[in-house]
């Protein structure tokens, strides 16, 4: 892709963002934050979901234990 292509690309995405409404925009990025994953899992993998699922498991059982 040569620069002027590039440019030509940003610059029809940025018109287009700003032209839609207010109201528009903000319903977009509410969308993206609930559609996001955990910071963990983003960066980490399944990792640590994993330890702290066993982590929980083990309280748990401990409580029933008692």
């Amino acid at each position: 892709m040569k620069t002027n292509d590039y440019v030509k690309y940003i610059t029809q995405n940025v018109v287009k963002y700003i032209d839609q409404p207010k109201d528009v925009r903000k319903k977009i990025k509410d969308e993206r934050k609930e559609t996001k994953q955990p910071f963990l899992i983003r960066w980490f993998g399944i990792l640590p979901y994993l330890f702290q699922l066993g982590k929980n498991n083990r309280k748990h059982e401990a409580r029933s234990r008692k």
